[in-house]
């Protein structure tokens, strides 16, 4: 059986395409696409005109790529930027009318929970509970979990673009606005300080783009190769730091010309790389583990869980 996941995240589409046997898979193609339908909109809570056609012509591409593959079943999330905008079903609708795809618009648990199960896949965690965080564009997840289960879940919608938006006006950002966001911050975040008080988690596990592209910077730096199928990426607490207090003092053109940089972190990796620095910092976590699966693998492997559970019934 061949199966499409469509991630519609607020920064970056994500597309990935696995012939499944049994309860394997074979990944086939992936691809992904900085679409950003959250930019000029996700703070007034509405997907913009500009962002519903940046979303089409590449859900349409990627309806293309799915025909091409013969693919059996498409499942598609969307998530922060669409559950929070007031147009986000309307959307959905005229994607469906205009491509076929069938976007289902699904809640931060699930969103949390689906991300674990793609880190889990990834990483073999172990029985110590560690703090998986998910920094999208529009929320993020944070999951205290072992290899076992999941002791404690919750998204925030207070993701990097919502914070671009309201704390990096200057570049590069300024001590006043690193303190306005650590304060915005520690004042939303209390329910998962109050979490890792309980569970203690030691070790922070970050999955998705502003993760992916640290570790491509520090493993450059460090002269790190890796296997084009890792599943888990090099990165230290220490490598962080030095990384972000670059990123904390260069303008955007000087970030770009950081060896790992990619234009479409660019942006919203300042404010990101502050909440990953907080985290770690705030709750004294002493390492830090990069997955390289996240949400739509999570999708992947609930679906092939769903089907083998679908069989045996």
């Amino acid at each position: 059986m061949r199966i499409a996941v469509i991630d519609m995240g607020t920064n970056t589409f994500h597309l990935l395409l696995a012939e499944v046997v049994g309860s394997t898979y074979q990944v086939l193609y992936r691809d992904r696409v900085a679409v950003k339908i959250g930019q000029g909109g996700i703070t007034e809570g509405i997907i913009n005109p500009s962002a519903i056609e940046r979303a089409l012509t590449t859900l349409k591409a990627f309806k293309s790529k799915i025909d091409e593959f013969g693919i059996d079943k498409t499942y598609t999330t969307a998530t922060s930027a669409m559950r929070s905008a007031r147009n986000g079903v309307d959307v959905a609708n005229r994607i469906y009318k205009e491509t076929g795809i069938e976007v289902r618009i699904i809640s931060g648990d699930e969103e949390a929970e689906a991300i674990y199960f793609g880190v889990n896949k990834a990483l073999d965690l172990g029985q110590n509970p560690s703090l998986i965080m998910d920094v999208g564009g529009g929320s993020i997840e944070f999951i205290i979990a072992n290899k076992f289960e999941i002791f404690w879940k919750q998204s925030f919608e207070m993701g990097g673009q919502r914070l671009l938006d309201k704390f990096h006006r200057t570049d590069p950002i300024t001590e006043k606005e690193l303190n306005l966001l650590n304060d915005f911050i520690e004042k939303n975040l209390n329910p998962l300080i109050q979490a890792c008080r309980t569970f203690k988690p030691k070790t922070l596990v970050g999955s998705s783009g502003t993760f992916d592209t640290l570790s491509d910077i520090y493993r450059i730096n460090e002269g790190i190769t890796i296997d084009k199928d890792a599943t888990e990426l090099p990165l230290t607490v220490e490598g962080f730091k030095n990384i972000y207090n670059q990123l904390i003092s260069l303008k955007r053109e000087e970030r770009l010309q950081i060896p790992g940089m990619i234009e479409m972190r660019v942006d919203m990796i300042v404010v990101a790389g502050a909440l990953v620095h907080f985290i770690l910092e705030k709750i004294s976590l002493d390492t830090i583990r990069v997955s390289s699966y996240a949400l739509k693998e999570g999708i992947l492997m609930k679906t092939i869980e769903s089907i083998l559970a679908a069989k045996t019934s």
